[in-house]
């Protein structure tokens, strides 16, 4: 009987002394190229293998949505927004095949977005094979 108890007893340790899965090193609050927002980027809520982003902080809090081409949104205030969603990952810290949103204009793009060596986050909107990039730097 000992030797179940020892062999539980160290099963249990083992269990709880194994770490947690690391998050991905897109995750976490990025204060956008502008300064002017910062974006919340976890896991998607409705699928937990893809990666979104929320508008978590605004300088202009009071925006409302006024460029959305369905004119039934543009009443919604842009804090709050899913501004980039359904990445799917390439990688550890590189996720592609998502769509990315920008209030000012309105439009949503083809985008991805990759964690840099510095620890910023390269996010780039293409239109067909035209890209333009933003380096975003990670805020608290």
């Amino acid at each position: 009987m000992p030797i179940t108890r020892a062999a539980a007893a160290a099963a249990a340790l083992a269990l709880l002394s194994t770490p947690a899965l690391a998050a991905d090193p897109v995750e976490g609050l990025w204060m956008v190229q502008a300064g002017t927002a910062k974006v919340r980027v976890a896991p998607c809520a409705a699928d937990k293998a893809r990666m979104c982003g929320q508008i978590a902080w605004l300088k202009n809090a009071a925006a409302k949505d006024a460029n959305n081409p369905d004119e039934s949104l543009r009443g919604r205030p842009v804090l709050g927004l899913l501004m980039i969603r359904d990445f799917k990952s390439s990688g550890p810290g590189k996720w592609t095949g998502g769509k990315i949103y920008d209030p000012n204009s309105g439009k949503t793009y083809g985008s991805k977005i990759t964690a840099n060596p510095d620890g910023t986050l390269k996010v780039e909107g293409c239109v067909a094979v035209v890209c333009q990039a933003q380096t975003w730097k990670k805020t608290s």
